[in-house]
């Protein structure tokens, strides 16, 4: 029996209790309506699991019963869950707390069915805000289906948070410029989103760039005169500058005035009592039209000034402001000038992140969220053991050094080219270690993912999954590179000499998920040709890199013929998954680089 995250005291104890057709779900009488739907929600996974509804009532527990309800001498989140042979009782703090207690119930029945083992789990959360921030601007606007989706996982892994990362993403007014080639989200669609968050008691917190990464908006005619580098507007697009270029030029009155607006239009579709303002990676700040006012202020005098009004002008408006603390991380003192509302979002994703940022920000006195990340972007699948590393380290540092919270990211640079389902494992990874300090050894939490979230008696997808994560050679970090720039890294001859061992263990790999299907959950099943589809694609890109090489290095391979048609084709399957949960926002763009590739190899041959 596996339970994710763990729970900070777990009793075993003998006998089970049957959870028969008989049994009821008695409410007690205090709880609210509110409530109401954790009993239902309780119920629903009880028909899918076993098959057959117990009823809801209300009232005290009869033998054979499940017993919800609150105890207020509980902490507000915490939650007690105790079962008997005779039946069960969950007692919660507070709602939230109820519903982290059926959560674990749910997880229980999933693997035991109605012979549930009997034991007393005494559980909370040691980190408050538990949180996980999706990209939908560099690639993928998901559909609404999918969004709600994500929220039901984060409230099963109890999960407290949710941000969407906005650029261009969202359909602002007089914005026409700007998502005209898009499929925005819509002010219903957050308004329709928060409020499925807060059933599940998910903060949706509102995410929007205001100073750095605008570059649909900087590109446009309207808003152009806003950019700090405006040459940059004029440039083919490019997926690489997109990201590093594009901020607001703060010698513009303008420009506050339309971060301003932008986070007044945003700002009343949430029920959080938070904003992101982003403010990250502002690379261009003093080096053109700014140049003049950085040479007497200093660029970092600018950046703070900048990024002081919007969080004073949040503050106005009722909430408490957030941004990314990648550009203060270098001057930690200066946290100090900005309201103490303030929270610094502390990024750092590598496998090896040190303490260094958190450690310092802690000691300038920052009220800081530590945000890992769970190794998706430029990967066709996530990189399993790098995500797990990294957010070990960073869920640790969160504790040792007292964080508001953890903020578990999941981006989507070049194109958002992973299928969001692949960040699952980095999503609980997330989520168990900021619920409890003690954490699993990697083997071991991978087979409990593999067990809980697919149903895999064996406990070896997620392995799996690692395993195949690692073999991309020509990864699509390299993809995008050759295209834009003609870097030719990836044609070093010792990298060149890792493909066919690299893909004869990608084809292994390919036959064990065939063969691992019997032991998924029926429902798990579809997403195997996702992951089917992502290790052909590693493969194909593993051969394209051979063949663009092979001039240099024949004993990496030739040209093969038939490889820009296998691209088309493999093209086609990709967007038929891409489609199952995500608009068509930016595939287009994915489809340009597909088909410039199909005729370079044609050139090729």
């Amino acid at each position: 029996m596996y339970i994710l995250p763990v729970p900070q005291q777990w009793e075993e104890k003998e006998g089970v209790f049957l959870l028969d057709y008989h049994s009821r779900i008695s409410v007690a009488a205090a709880v609210t309506e509110h409530s109401h739907y954790y009993a239902k929600l309780l119920q629903e996974d009880l028909q899918k699991q076993l098959g057959y509804v117990p009823a809801i009532t209300r009232g005290e527990r009869e033998a054979g019963d499940i017993l919800l309800g609150l105890d207020a001498s509980l902490p507000e989140e915490a939650y007690h869950l105790d079962i008997r042979s005779d039946g069960i009782q969950l007692a919660a703090g507070s709602e939230r707390g109820l519903l982290y207690g059926i959560q674990t119930l749910r997880q229980m029945v999933s693997q035991a069915g109605a012979l549930l083992p009997c034991c007393e789990i005494k559980d909370y959360p040691e980190i408050a805000n538990r949180g996980y921030y999706f990209d939908v601007t560099r690639g993928r606007i998901p559909t609404m289906e999918s969004l709600k989706a994500l929220a039901d996982k984060l409230s099963y892994y109890k999960m407290n948070q949710l941000q969407l990362y906005i650029e261009h993403s969202y359909l602002f007014r007089n914005q026409s410029e700007v998502w005209r080639d898009d499929t925005p989200l819509t002010a219903q669609d957050i308004l329709e989103l928060d409020a499925y968050c807060r059933r599940l008691n998910i903060e949706l917190v509102p995410s929007v760039s205001t100073f750095g990464h605008l570059y649909k908006v900087l590109s446009t005619k309207t808003y152009g005169n806003y950019c700090e580098a405006p040459e940059q507007a004029k440039e083919e697009f490019s997926f690489h500058d997109r990201m590093h270029h594009h901020t607001l030029d703060v010698s513009n009155e303008g420009s506050i005035a339309f971060a301003k607006k932008q986070i007044e239009e945003f700002l009343p579709l949430f029920t959080s009592g938070q904003f992101n303002i982003c403010a990250d990676e502002t690379f261009d700040l003093g080096k053109g039209k700014s140049r003049e006012l950085a040479e007497k202020k200093g660029i970092q005098r600018l950046y703070l000034d900048f990024v002081k009004e919007l969080c004073e002008f949040v503050i106005e408006k009722g909430k408490r402001p957030m941004f990314w603390g990648d550009i203060i991380a270098g001057f930690p003192e200066a946290v100090r000038e900005l309201p103490e509302e303030v929270i610094c979002l502390n990024w750092g994703y590598s496998p090896e992140q040190k303490e260094n940022e958190t450690k310092a920000l802690h000691d300038a006195g920052a009220v800081q969220y530590v945000c890992p990340g769970v190794g998706g972007w430029n990967q066709f699948i996530n990189l399993i053991d790098s995500s797990y590393q990294n957010i070990s380290k960073m869920c640790s540092y969160a504790h040792k050094y007292q964080a508001l919270g953890v903020l578990n990211t999941d981006w989507g640079d070049f194109g958002h080219i992973n299928h969001p389902e692949f960040s699952t494992t980095g999503l609980i990874y997330g989520a168990a270690f900021s619920w409890n300090r003690e954490q699993l050894e990697f083997s071991e939490i991978n087979r409990q993912v593999s067990c809980i979230e697919y149903g895999d008696c064996s406990g070896k997808f997620v392995d799996r999954v690692a395993a195949a994560s690692q073999k991309s050679v020509f990864d699509w970090w390299h993809v995008v590179m050759y295209k834009e720039f003609g870097n030719t890294e990836f044609t070093e001859k010792e990298t060149l000499e890792k493909i066919p061992a690299a893909n004869g263990e990608l084809t292994k790999l390919k036959q064990e998920f065939y063969e691992g299907l019997v032991f998924m959950k029926p429902e798990k099943r579809s997403l195997i040709k996702a992951y089917l589809v992502a290790v052909d694609g590693m493969i194909l890109f593993n051969n394209i890199g051979a063949a663009i090489a092979c001039g240099k290095y024949k004993a990496a391979g030739e040209a093969k013929k038939g490889l820009a048609r296998e691209l088309e084709y493999w093209f086609y399957d990709y967007k038929e998954v891409w489609r199952t949960v995500s608009r068509e926002s930016e595939l287009y763009r994915l489809q340009d680089i597909i088909i410039w590739y199909a005729d370079l190899l044609r050139c090729l041959d």
